[in-house]
C-alpha cells in the first residue's frame, strides 16, 4: 500500500477495541521470578497476598500460562468512553528532522486523566467493586495514576485514598485538585499519618519522597482498614496485562497499512506504559515470528535498568511489601526531585527486568534538559504538549531518527506517548527560564541504595 494513503491518525473501529488482554508471560521462555514473602524468603501463596490485593487481581498476577484473558463486559463498555486511542504518523516531526525514518506514536492522552493509566485503573476498581470492597488505597508520582484511579472509583462508587509523592504534591497542585474533584483524598507522602511514614521522616528528614515511600504508606493504609485493598499503577504483572490494550490497538492499526516497526520505544519507570506498548510485538519476537528492536528509556537521575542490580528487593521504602526480582537501585534509594514524577521508582517490572536480562530489549538513560528539548520540539511540530515521562521516549525516538538521517536508512519507529503535560508547566517554566538542572547520581549515591538490598542465599549482588 502506498505511503500517501497512510493518514495522520490511524483509528481502529470500536468493534476492534481488544476484548482480551494479552499476557506476554505465557510466551516468555524464562518466566519472571515469583514474589517472595519478606519473612520467609519463600514464594508467596495466593492466600498470603489476599490481605493486600483483590482476589481476581491476585489470580492475574500469578498467571504465567494463559496468553489471553477475557476483559469483562463492563470494563469493555467503559473503555469505549475514551478508546480506541489513535496511532499517529508524525509527518511534521519527520519533516523538521529531515529524516528518512517513518515515525509513529501511540497517543494515550485523550481522557481526563491525561494518560494511559485509566486502562488499568478501571480494571482494578472493577475487581474491587466485584469483591464487595469499600475502597482502595494507592500511591501516585506525577499524579496521572491517582487521577485515573479517582475517576474509576467515582464511576464505580468506591472510596479512594491516594498517597502522592511529596515533590509532585507540591509541584502539581492542580493534579491534586482533579483527584479531589473525583472524590479522592490526597495525602503528601511521606506523611505523619502512618507508622511507616513517620519512620521514613525520622530517617530522612526533609525528604521530597519517592514512589517507594508512598507505596509503603498506601499498603499500610489498606491492610489496617477493613474493606480496603491496595492497587498499583505500574510494576505488577496484572498492570502490564491491562495495559496490553495499548500495544494490541497499535498493532491492529499498523497492520491495516502493512506497517511493521523496526524500533519500538517507551519511557520506563515501573514499566506499565512500556510493557503495555511492546507486549504483542514482544510476543511475536519470543515466538520467533518477527524481530523488533525494543528500547526502554529512563531518567539518568533514576537509572534502574542501566545502573541497577538484578536482584530480589523490596518494592517499597518501608520494606513491608513482598520482594520482587527486578532491576533495582535499592528500596532506600531516594531519587532527585526531577520532573518526571512517574519515573521516580527505584525498581522495574519483573516482566521487563527478565526480558532485559535475557537480552530481548535495550535500555538508555537520558538527562532531564535534553528530554525537555525534545518535548518542546515535539510540541512545536506535532501540536501536543507531552508529559515529561513520555518525553523520554520522544528524546530517543528523535535520536534514532537522526541516526537514520546520517545513514540514509528508512527505519520505522514507534513510540508511546503516554499522556499530556498540561499539569507540568512548572517544569516547562524552569526549562524555559534556564533554571532546570540535570542530576546524575554518583556511584557512591547508588552504593548506599544497593547496601539496602536484602542478602539471603541466592540473592547476593
Amino acid at each position: 500500500m502506498s505511503e500517501q494513503k497512510i493518514p495522520y491518525k490511524i483509528y481502529i473501529s470500536e468493534d476492534e477495541i481488544p476484548k482480551q488482554w494479552y499476557n506476554v508471560r505465557a510466551d516468555m521462555k524464562v518466566k519472571p521470578a515469583p514474589l517472595l514473602n519478606p519473612a520467609t524468603w519463600q514464594p508467596l501463596k495466593p492466600e498470603e497476598l489476599a490481605p493486600i490485593f483483590c482476589d481476581e487481581l491476585i489470580a492475574q498476577e500469578l498467571n504465567d500460562t494463559d496468553a489471553y484473558i477475557d476483559i469483562p463486559q463492563e470494563i469493555q463498555d467503559y473503555y469505549k468512553t475514551y478508546r480506541p486511542a489513535p496511532t499517529v504518523r508524525a509527518y511534521h516531526l519527520e519533516k523538521a528532522l529531515g529524516t528518512p525514518a517513518k515515525i509513529y506514536y501511540k497517543f494515550e492522552g485523550n481522557n481526563t486523566s491525561g494518560s494511559h493509566k485509566l486502562n488499568s485503573a478501571i480494571a482494578q476498581a472493577y475487581y474491587a467493586k466485584k469483591q464487595g470492597l469499600k475502597g482502595v488505597t494507592t500511591e501516585t508520582g506525577a499524579g496521572q495514576w491517582g487521577t485515573a484511579l479517582s475517576m474509576a472509583c467515582a464511576y464505580l462508587g468506591l472510596d479512594c485514598k491516594v498517597y502522592m509523592v511529596k515533590v509532585s504534591y507540591e509541584q502539581k497542585p492542580f493534579r491534586r485538585e482533579v483527584m479531589r474533584t473525583y472524590g479522592a483524598s490526597v495525602t503528601a507522602s511521606p506523611s505523619a499519618d502512618t507508622e511507616v511514614g513517620r519512620k521514613i521522616l525520622e530517617k530522612h528528614p526533609g525528604t521530597t519522597g519517592s514512589l517507594g515511600c508512598a507505596i509503603s504508606e498506601a499498603v499500610e493504609a489498606a491492610t489496617s482498614n477493613e474493606g480496603y485493598r491496595y492497587v498499583l499503577g505500574s510494576v505488577l504483572n496484572q498492570v502490564l496485562l491491562h495495559q496490553s490494550v495499548i500495544g494490541l490497538e497499535a498493532k491492529t492499526a499498523l497492520d491495516k497499512y502493512n506497517v511493521t516497526p523496526d524500533i519500538i520505544i517507551g519511557c520506563a519507570g515501573g514499566g506499565s506504559n512500556l510493557g503495555g506498548l511492546i507486549s504483542p510485538f514482544m510476543g511475536e519476537k519470543l515466538r520467533g515470528e518477527k524481530d523488533y528492536r525494543f528500547i526502554a528509556v529512563e531518567p539518568a537521575s533514576c537509572p534502574s535498568f542501566t545502573r541497577g542490580k538484578f536482584a530480589y528487593d523490596f518494592c517499597d521504602t518501608g520494606m513491608i511489601c513482598p520482594l520482587a526480582k527486578m532491576y533495582t537501585l535499592g528500596s532506600n534509594f531516594i531519587p532527585s526531585a526531577n520532573h518526571a514524577g512517574g519515573l521516580r521508582f527505584h525498581g522495574m517490572s519483573t516482566i521487563l527486568s527478565q526480558l532485559y536480562h535475557d537480552g530481548y530489549m535495550e535500555a538508555v538513560a537520558v538527562e532531564q534538559t535534553s528530554v525537555f528539548e525534545a518535548a518542546e520540539q515535539f510540541a512545536r511540530t506535532e501540536g501536543i504538549l507531552p508529559a515529561p515521562e513520555s518525553s523520554h521516549a520522544i528524546r530517543v525516538a528523535i535520536d534514532e531518527a537522526l541516526k537514520c538521517k546520517e545513514t540514509g536508512e528508512e527505519k520505522t519507529i514507534l513510540f508511546g506517548l503516554t499522556g499530556t503535560g498540561y499539569f507540568d508547566m512548572v517544569a516547562y517554566e524552569q526549562f524555559h527560564n534556564g533554571t532546570m538542572t540535570d542530576y546524575i547520581p554518583t556511584d557512591a549515591d547508588l552504593q548506599s541504595g544497593f547496601e539496602g538490598i536484602p542478602q539471603f542465599p541466592g540473592n547476593e549482588i
